[in-house]
């Protein structure tokens, strides 16, 4: 069973955009179907750095959460241009 913690920024950010719903329901899908390869496509879950991946709830928005050993981190969600921006601020 894969557990999902959420930062404070990564609930700030969700809430200051009202976008819960959708959230809640991308991340239901993400918690029945990260691991298993063929499914990560039709999630739209895309790696982006060692144990850092993306997934979208739509065209525009994107959740960014880091993947450990049972235990799925979301940390930033935003437009693509916005996590461009948080991912430089990582590195």
């Amino acid at each position: 069973m894969i557990s999902v913690e959420m930062t404070q920024r990564f609930r700030k950010r969700v809430t200051g955009a009202h976008r819960e719903g959708e959230v809640s329901a991308t991340l239901r899908q993400i918690i029945a179907g990260f691991g298993k390869p063929h499914a990560h496509s039709g999630l739209s879950i895309q790696k982006l750095g060692k144990n850092v991946f993306e997934c979208r709830t739509d065209l525009d928005w994107r959740l960014v959460f880091e993947a450990r050993k049972g235990v799925l981190t979301f940390d930033f969600a935003g437009n693509h241009d916005e996590v461009q921006a948080y991912l430089r601020g990582r590195r």
